[in-house]
């Protein structure tokens, strides 16, 4: 059995689906139903069956004893980069995840788990994926701290599994991030400000070098993100941190642009001023030295940031199912 924390969400889901599209199903997965509309990602996927993190706790050392998983991809986390209460964070990003890599530990479980590049703060220390950068890096909010905190656990431990990976998400766009909000990629805002008045609302700059939408960013295709974690796992790639963004900066106009060209219509943007509470933890460049996934898996390519944006506008946005199904 091969299981998938936080497979409800974003990226969870879209794991299970690909790991369908390669004929597996015996699927557990951790995650809490709730009454959001967050069971849309797995209606017509298919798992053996659901738990929620406590359930799944009470189990997983038993489970795991016996040789039950195969795998584990650890997803599940708070992602909001405005949540401000980091004991909430200390203990859903950080005391979970380290009991999970325990379990997978004492029992040689192949792990991938969700770090972020919310790590890197304003990227004043780069975007290295290097082990011994790892303590120096100053994160912007209390998101990406409980983040670097877990990376830190993690490479100062002297007992691993055979095979563990940290992937480090830089700006994830895709299927089955509906749920989100406010949290949702540009992509799918934009895609749905076009429908409702015809223009698009980007934030303006406030740091001098910058013009309005020219914020840079390294988007990244959810569909490639999941491919690399399974690769990594399947391949039996070197253990460690890996970034996992396309190692490419583009703009937000760049990226609502091809929003634009992807449904047929010319682009009209419109630049507003940023929410307060974002100003001093905004980040106006990213870019993910992407050195080391290109060593591990070296035939890997990357959608180029018009593929991707016109795959997921045409072949899901555009269509009356916009989840993934297998």
């Amino acid at each position: 059995m091969i299981v998938v924390t936080g497979a409800l969400g974003f990226i969870g889901s879209v794991i299970v689906k690909m790991l369908n599209d390669t004929g597996v199903s015996d699927i557990l997965i951790v995650d809490r139903f709730r009454d959001s509309g967050k069971w849309l990602n797995v209606r017509g996927l298919k798992f053996k069956d659901q738990m929620t993190p406590e359930q799944f706790m009470k189990v997983a050392d038993y489970q795991a004893g016996s040789g039950k998983y195969k795998a584990i991809y650890h997803m599940g986390a708070c992602s909001a980069t405005t949540e401000q209460n980091m004991d909430f964070l200390y203990e859903n990003n950080v005391r979970f995840s380290r009991q999970l890599f325990d379990i997978c530990s004492q029992y040689n479980i192949p792990i991938c788990y969700a770090s972020s590049a919310a790590t890197y703060g304003d990227g004043e220390n780069g975007y290295d994926d290097d082990h011994q950068k790892v303590s120096s890096l100053r994160p912007l909010n209390p998101y990406g701290y409980s983040k670097q905190l877990f990376d830190q656990w993690v490479l100062e431990k002297d007992h691993f599994p055979q095979h563990w990976y940290g992937v480090k998400f830089f700006n994830v766009y895709g299927p089955n991030e509906y749920h989100k909000g406010r949290m949702s990629s540009v992509v799918y805002q934009s895609y749905n400000q076009i429908h409702q008045n015809g223009v698009v609302k980007l934030f303006k700059s406030y740091k001098e070098g910058y013009q309005d939408g020219q914020q840079l960013r390294d988007f990244v295709y959810v569909k490639d993100v999941v491919r690399a974690m399974l690769q990594l796992i399947a391949q039996k790639a070197p253990c460690g941190i890996y970034n996992l963004g396309s190692g490419k900066a583009r703009s937000f106009y760049d990226l609502v642009d091809a929003t634009y060209k992807a449904m047929g219509k010319t682009s009209n943007i419109e630049f507003i001023e940023m929410p307060s509470d974002l100003r001093q933890q905004y980040q106006y460049y990213t870019q993910a030295k992407m050195d080391k996934l290109a060593r591990a898996l070296p035939d890997f390519k990357f959608h180029t940031l018009e593929d991707g944006v016109k795959d997921y506008v045409q072949n899901h946005l555009m269509q009356k199912s916009q989840h993934l199904e297998s």
